[in-house]
């Protein structure tokens, strides 16, 4: 079910009220405040088809005589028609965490209370996870992000200090008058817009939580949003304030941007604003005159073009957030090892090298698991290995090494070469397709032939040391690495002429 959100925009002298929906009828026209009330009745009836335990919940509370609402993203989603029907939900109360946690008694299969320093009970019922956050009126110290927690006895005062607006409306659950739509800040405006505003002033909303800043370049990710002016202001003003939150809870919110629908517009507002420079400040570092070739304004645009390809060429329904790093971050070294030749022309050797470190340093600065850190950081050493080989002309050594070395990354190393093809010189652009197809289709012919995937030495340690009467020690694995080297360069040996080749090399290590 999605919902329609394309009424007029309201006009600019239209005044925001301070509870119900936020914008007096006054202001609009009918048929926008028509389509308003449409929106609030389709979210409400959306939001309990997909969670018809809430009206349980709520029954609960009101014969406790306590109010229960459906805040935050559940009724963004609800909206924007994107709710799916396992989603989990969020709740706000007047009651304080010891009455909620008696009133889930019995009626959750299970809760849980790790949150309850902040006032937030969670709990499972019919495989959906709830959280139940008695309302809130915090104050921040803004030296950290941690909030000195006081609760709050309303709703319009608890959705005063969410992160955006279009998180900041509510559906009360337990009003005698029936379900009643809370829109305190013009959220319905706002996400018919598509734009994120702060129910405060940015500047008080940020200093509060700088992680919010960041969430924004995220939800313009995900969801596709704009920024209001004043929000790109307060984040370009305060950009640095950042630096206050953990390594993790930036990692968290960069991955979800990076995995987002659109991540080239959460990059780019990370950078416009200044922020990138203190998350990832080697994406706009690569904002150089030209490359290589003369053909791109910078790098950094070539590369936010690299990692779009890349996303068209993911075939799975999840987005895969080590081919998006990878590709984003494929050319980072080439700021550091840029030189100017005695011809004009601009280098940058090694960058694959100078890059793959750098991408290690700085993944492992924002606490990314070493899987994920050794996955990027190998792709972006690889990604110029196609272009070592020449027009085309693809050995049996040369295909078992590049396979051997990408490992089970071959796949996604196949997706950002093709990807880091650019050029707007379409003869040039075939070119190098063709003699992708001709590496693909060598290592394809190989793999009839042999186990490429697994490619091995003829003789394993324990032949080597039986054969050359050795112990375990440095001598096998040197033994070991000639033999592969031959299998690379050879293909699979017979027995005979394996050991035949292991003896002469021992021979001539004076074994």
């Amino acid at each position: 079910m999605r919902l329609r959100l394309d009424w007029p925009a309201v006009p600019a002298s239209a005044s925001p009220s301070t509870t119900g929906s936020s914008l007096g009828a006054h202001a609009r026209p009918v048929h926008h405040t028509r389509r308003l009330a449409r929106a609030r009745q389709n979210a409400v009836v959306e939001l309990l088809r997909v969670a018809p335990l809430a009206d349980e919940l709520a029954e609960r509370f009101r014969a406790a005589g306590h109010r229960l609402y459906l805040v935050g993203g559940s009724v963004r989603d609800a909206l924007l028609g994107r709710l799916a029907d396992t989603a989990d939900l969020d709740f706000a109360t007047d009651a304080r965490p010891d009455a909620v946690r008696r009133l889930l008694t019995g009626w959750a299969g299970q809760q849980w209370d790790t949150g309850i320093a902040f006032g937030t009970i969670g709990a499972v019922r019919g495989g959906v996870q709830l959280e139940i956050t008695t309302f809130r009126a915090d104050r921040y110290d803004r030296r950290s992000r941690n909030p000195e927690v006081e609760f709050g006895d309303t709703i319009e005062g608890d959705l005063l200090r969410r992160d955006f607006t279009v998180n900041a409306m509510a559906i009360e659950l337990t009003s005698p008058d029936g379900r009643r739509f809370v829109d305190p800040h013009d959220g319905l405006e706002a996400l018919a817009g598509r734009v994120l505003d702060t129910p405060a002033t940015p500047e008080e909303s940020f200093a509060d939580d700088p992680l919010r800043m960041l969430r924004a370049a995220r939800f313009v990710s995900q969801l596709g949003f704009t920024v209001a002016p004043r929000v790109r202001a307060a984040m370009t003003a305060m950009a640095d304030q950042i630096t206050r939150i953990t390594a993790e809870r930036v990692q968290a919110e960069l991955s979800k941007l990076i995995t987002g629908a659109q991540p080239r517009a959460g990059i780019e507002l990370l950078v416009d604003t200044g922020l990138a420079e203190h998350v990832l400040p080697e994406v706009p570092a690569m904002r150089l005159a030209t490359d290589e070739h003369m053909q791109h304004k910078d790098v950094y645009v070539h590369s936010l073009v690299v990692m779009e390809q890349a996303i068209e060429r993911e075939e799975s329904a999840s987005p895969d957030l080590v081919l998006r790093l990878a590709a984003l971050l494929h050319d980072i070294g080439k700021p550091r090892t840029r030189r100017l030749e005695p011809d004009g022309r601009v280098s940058f050797h090694h960058h694959e090298v100078v890059g793959a470190k750098m991408t290690r340093a700085r993944l492992r600065a924002l606490r990314y698991p070493k899987a994920v850190i050794d996955d990027v950081s190998r792709l972006v050493y690889l990604h110029l290995r196609f272009h070592g080989y020449g027009a085309g002309e693809w050995t049996d050594s040369a295909v078992r090494r590049y396979v051997t070395d990408a490992g089970p990354l071959l796949e996604r190393l196949h997706k950002l070469v093709r990807s880091d093809c650019t050029t707007r010189n379409r003869r040039r652009a075939a070119a190098l397709q063709r003699s992708y197809d001709s590496l693909e289709n060598r290592i394809a012919e190989l793999r009839k032939q042999e186990e490429l995937d697994a490619i091995r030495p003829d003789l394993d340690g324990n032949e080597i040391m039986r054969i050359l009467d050795l112990k375990p020690g440095p001598q096998v694995g040197k033994a070991y690495k000639h033999l592969l080297a031959l299998r690379m360069e050879r293909g699979p040996m017979s027995h005979e002429d394996a050991v035949a080749e292991l003896r002469r090399w021992a021979t001539d290590q004076g074994l």
